[in-house]
């Protein structure tokens, strides 16, 4: 008899504060006992509404696997935790231990697939404004236009990087950190990368104001999914969500969005996203 094993399903961008948002949360639920979930950032921006929501998603489904956005990390003038940078993150991992939500600082979990098994790795990496503005190739130049056009990304006045000058040093040091995670995987290992920013620019040629782009990824990332042999590598942020390929690798983006974003769409989101099958028994 062929051995039960969970699927793996993703969503991001829950933006709870949003009352319809909040009721599609609610509303996940698991196809199969056991199948697991991630949730690849920006479930909202209150300290209290992301614990509520993992711990409730949680629950429901058997593992949760959680990577951060930008909207978690904001220091919002109505939340009551008043923590910055580095120590709101850390915060955020301590509530996740304490409901049993892993994260990127936790040991990276092994689904076991029904063909082989595959190491899901949430990752916080944050943006270092290395994709500029179209015809720019400077941060200071690609700002500049930015704020010409009024195109402006909240991080700019809620997203502090303390203890670190700026956000990309944070960057920086995430990414340090975290490739050295991922080069001591056994070179067998297969994996599902999970973050919030996409690893690669791509992705972002479709968005409606390509001055955004700078405020969601880096290019330090762009051979990660063949460098760390992904089978598929999830992310949101973008309010885009398609599956598309890069060098062969499958890439999902799994966002809800906004309700003015969604609500225009020909129907209902169709969330979670399957992201690997599982196998019943």
């Amino acid at each position: 008899m062929t051995e039960t094993v969970p699927s793996l399903y993703a969503v991001s961008d829950l933006h709870v504060s949003y009352p319809q948002n909040r009721a599609i949360t609610d509303a996940l639920r698991p196809a199969n006992d056991g199948d697991w979930l991630i949730v690849a950032g920006d479930v909202g921006e209150k300290v209290a509404d992301i614990e509520a929501v993992l711990a409730g998603l949680r629950a429901r489904w058997a593992k949760v696997i959680w990577a951060p956005g930008n909207h978690e990390l904001w220091s919002h003038p109505d939340d009551p935790v008043r923590l910055r940078g580095e120590q709101r993150y850390r915060r955020l991992v301590e509530i996740c231990r304490g409901i049993d939500v892993l994260t990127p600082e936790d040991e990276f979990a092994v689904w076991p697939g029904p063909d082989h098994p595959v190491t899901v790795a949430p990752l916080f990496l944050l943006y270092d404004y290395s994709w500029t503005a179209p015809g720019t190739t400077t941060k200071e130049a690609s700002l500049k236009v930015a704020y010409e056009s009024g195109v402006v990304c909240t991080d700019e006045m809620m997203l502090h990087p303390d203890p670190y000058p700026d956000r990309e040093s944070w960057c920086w040091a995430r990414v340090t950190e975290t490739r050295r995670r991922l080069d001591a995987l056994a070179p067998e290992t297969r994996t599902a990368l999970v973050t919030h920013w996409p690893l690669v620019r791509q992705p972002t040629e479709v968005m409606y104001y390509p001055e955004f782009a700078q405020w969601c990824g880096t290019d330090r990332t762009a051979d990660w999914h063949v460098r760390y042999r992904a089978d598929v590598a999830v992310y949101g942020h973008l309010h885009i969500p398609r599956t598309t390929h890069y060098d062969g690798v499958r890439f999902e983006e799994v966002s809800l969005g906004y309700p003015r974003e969604w609500g225009r769409r020909s129907g209902p989101p169709v969330l979670p996203k399957l992201i690997l099958a599982g196998a019943a028994a």
